[in-house]
């Protein structure tokens, strides 16, 4: 079986060395799960958002992305989600990984230290070659043409 992982080094800020890297779950998990890192707890209020440290910074190859993705887990028991999910940490970015967490809940929901808060999923990415163009004609058309939102109906 070819070897199709990605080498992606990460560091943990001081006073994280108690919390683990990230990691997979399972031999088939797409997503490393990852652990919040704040000293206090953080209370989520029905309809909140917060950005909650990781106490990582990662060197993420040129051509790869790490996605913040939420965990299904705590979407399904609380309705904890990632508000710009999924996020992206550019392989440029060489700051603290922070997850922005919104509570869709109806309960409080308190983030505590070590708590697995998000998965990273590594992904290969493209980038365009933009090419302008000067009528819709060198667009093409398309059998959707401009149909959106909806115009292929709700089932």
């Amino acid at each position: 079986m070819p070897d199709h992982s990605v080498s992606i080094r990460f560091l943990r800020l001081p006073g994280t060395e108690d919390l683990p890297l990230p990691c997979y779950q399972t031999e088939g998990s797409s997503g490393l799960d990852v652990c919040a890192a704040n000293h206090e707890d953080i209370v989520l209020e029905p309809g909140g958002f917060a950005m909650i440290p990781t106490g990582l910074k990662a060197a993420v190859p040129l051509g790869y992305e790490i996605q913040v993705r939420p965990r299904s887990g705590l979407a399904a028991k609380h309705g904890i989600g990632v508000v710009n999910g999924p996020g992206t940490v550019d392989s440029d970015y060489r700051g603290e990984i922070r997850v922005i967490l919104i509570n869709f809940g109806k309960e409080p929901f308190t983030v505590t230290r070590g708590m697995r808060i998000a998965q990273f999923v590594v992904q290969k990415v493209e980038r365009a070659n933009i090419q302008p163009c000067s009528s819709e004609e060198e667009l093409g058309e398309t059998a959707r043409g401009a149909g959106g939102f909806g115009h292929t109906g709700i089932l």
